[in-house]
């Protein structure tokens, strides 16, 4: 305990070192954040005030563009400020609540993709049970059972990256606090340590890929003897699913799913997982969605309504107060 007390702060060595390429990745940065809170706020309001709410497909989505700006919200806002400053620090405290956080909402948006899964797998392969299956109190458990196991798996690291003795050097090659630049700094041997985050987010990580894989697959081969129109429209919505699985879980697993040795590239490709998928979602969920796309021209249209309306009283008021 009094090693790791050495240690009060840890500085983040960031993405560069080029004061140029930071303003740079500032400025596109600024603009990816923006629009991750754009898109999926956008998905939100959309889907809460419209009918889509009472759909499982919506429900699950709205909850993963939350989870998205939750999870993003915890690097991000962090990132944008040290790409201005001049020395890049993080507390202690500050560095193991970024850890926390970050697995905590990283592990919900993992366990909500597999409730999605599950979903398109009922809708398709038993479409006269769905609604008695994926009625709403499934919907409630499974997005509790993905908090729990998000809790769970982001206390597993916080407990191990707590204990750990820190007493120096205290810089940290990322642009994050991590679990495993983490254990590059600690003053012990952390191979068994290495094992106990391999087999938490690495093998997390496998094990429901490999499940989202398998139902997939099991969907692709049921639709197969469906009609033309069906098959399409079954497959534009498991395509949609797909893409974002695959975006958010090959940069996860190349980072996690290996011992814990800290790569140059690690930080290029947490990028992807906090930052670009995040980003990436809403287009990929709305683009080919018509339902989604008509909620949010409903939404516009309310909105402009209601501006119109109050812009017509405006006169009316002032008529009368004089």
């Amino acid at each position: 305990m009094e090693n790791r007390n050495n240690i009060t702060e840890f500085i983040l060595l960031g993405l560069s070192q080029q004061k140029e390429l930071e303003i740079l990745c500032f400025l596109l940065f600024l603009f990816f954040y923006i629009a991750i809170l754009a898109g999926n706020l956008l998905i939100i309001i959309s889907i809460t005030c419209s009918q889509l709410i009472v759909q499982p497909m919506y429900f699950f989505l709205r909850l993963l563009s939350l989870s998205d700006v939750c999870y993003t919200s915890t690097v991000t806002p962090k990132l944008l400020i040290d790409l201005l400053a001049e020395k890049k620090t993080i507390s202690y405290n500050g560095c193991m609540t970024q850890l926390f956080s970050m697995h905590f909402f990283g592990g919900i948006e993992i366990f909500i993709l597999a409730g999605m899964a599950y979903d398109r797998y009922v809708a398709i392969c038993k479409p006269l049970h769905y609604t008695v299956i994926m009625s709403r109190r499934t919907c409630v458990v499974l997005t509790a059972a993905s908090c729990f196991g998000g809790f769970l798996h982001s206390f597993g690291q916080f407990i191990l990256a707590i204990f750990l003795p820190y007493c120096g050097p205290n810089k940290i090659d990322h642009y994050f606090c991590d679990i495993y630049p983490l254990l590059n700094l600690a003053c012990i041997d952390t191979t068994m340590i290495g094992f106990l985050v391999l087999a938490n987010s690495g093998l997390v990580g496998l094990v429901t890929f490999v499940v989202l894989f398998i139902s997939y697959a099991v969907i692709l081969y049921t639709v197969k003897s469906y009609s033309r129109e069906n098959r399409l429209k079954a497959l534009s919505t498991c395509s949609s699913h797909i893409t974002v699985v695959i975006l958010f879980f090959a940069p996860l697993l190349f980072v996690y799913f290996r011992p814990a040795s800290p790569l140059p590239e690690d930080k290029v490709f947490a990028l992807f997982y906090t930052i670009i998928a995040p980003m990436l979602n809403p287009l990929i969920y709305t683009l080919r969605n018509m339902e989604m796309k008509n909620a949010m021209k409903k939404l516009w249209f309310q909105i402009m309504g209601q501006r119109r309306n109050r812009l017509k009283d405006i006169p009316a008021s002032h008529h009368r107060a004089c």
